[in-house]
């Protein structure tokens, strides 16, 4: 009996043991976690900042109508436009980090407790494929960003009539974007981005379902954000003020409680943004 008793007393502690041991791995992953993603963050931060703080002068060539042309759709001497469109993909791409890692992170940790207690590197690494799928989604919304902004910025240099509406035709943008805020269309996409999984919702730990469901993080993120992002286009894509104002929103309707109701009044102080640029193109304001 005594040999027993002291067998029951030795399982029990090792068992405490290893439950004490796989908390601490735990709480020490979870501590890596939210570390590289606030370091990446604050990379990417001071990476778009500098950018904009460098290009205030060369980044609007004045054109007719009071209106100017971001040089980002433009070659510097020297430059092809594959150097172009490879620099303004890598730039757009950390620039995305920036933006989007404040409402990204929340996901991928709903993502780590969907997959479970896989192992400290296995799950830094799948972690680190579902972020690679997501911004993978929005390079190539950058790569289409870029032929067509050239294309428009080549068309209103040719045709001085239509470099006069920009400012007017910025404003019908911003206000088409603030209605799209109202939307099932937006509404369906940002359920989809609020509605990640997590401890309720197993996910397979594997590499495939992972880079899967950074892609689909990314596809629904970039669809529920097409309306602001095209504010961001218009408005400049390396003013950090549009950037701001911009990352703030899509945080706030992606993680503030009632994100329908929140995209809703987005959309409201969107459309009397719209209105003021159109009031101020027509010579109202």
């Amino acid at each position: 009996r005594v040999r027993q008793g002291l067998s029951e007393v030795v399982a029990s502690s090792r068992n405490r043991g290893d439950g004490d041991f796989t908390m601490s791995s735990e709480r020490l992953s979870q501590q890596a976690f939210l570390g590289v993603s606030a370091l990446l963050f604050a990379a990417s931060a001071a990476v778009t900042i500098t950018w904009c703080a460098s290009t205030p002068a060369m980044d609007a060539m004045p054109m007719p109508g009071e209106s100017s042309m971001s040089m980002v759709w433009m070659r510097m001497p020297g430059q092809t436009w594959f150097d172009a469109a490879a620099s303004f993909v890598g730039m757009w791409i950390v620039m995305m980090m920036a933006m989007m890692l404040p409402s990204l992170v929340p996901m991928l940790w709903r993502y780590r407790e969907a997959v479970g207690r896989r192992g400290t590197t296995r799950l830094a690494r799948l972690t680190a494929l579902v972020g690679m799928g997501y911004f993978f989604v929005w390079a190539v919304f950058g790569m289409a960003a870029f032929p067509l902004g050239v294309a428009l910025a080549a068309t209103e240099m040719q045709q001085p009539a239509l470099a006069r509406a920009v400012p007017m035709e910025m404003g019908v943008v911003v206000v088409m974007a603030g209605f799209l805020q109202f939307t099932a269309w937006k509404a369906h996409h940002l359920a989809c981005c609020r509605a990640a999984p997590g401890r309720r919702h197993t996910l397979p730990a594997d590499a495939g379902t992972a880079w899967r469901h950074g892609l689909r993080l990314g596809l629904h993120c970039s669809y529920c954000c097409a309306g602001l992002m095209a504010i961001l286009l218009v408005i400049g894509v390396m003013d950090i003020r549009a950037m701001v104002a911009v990352a703030a929103a899509i945080t706030v309707e992606r993680l503030a409680p009632g994100g329908e109701r929140v995209a809703r009044a987005i959309g409201v102080v969107v459309i009397a943004g719209g209105l003021v640029l159109i009031a101020h193109a027509a010579g109202l304001g």
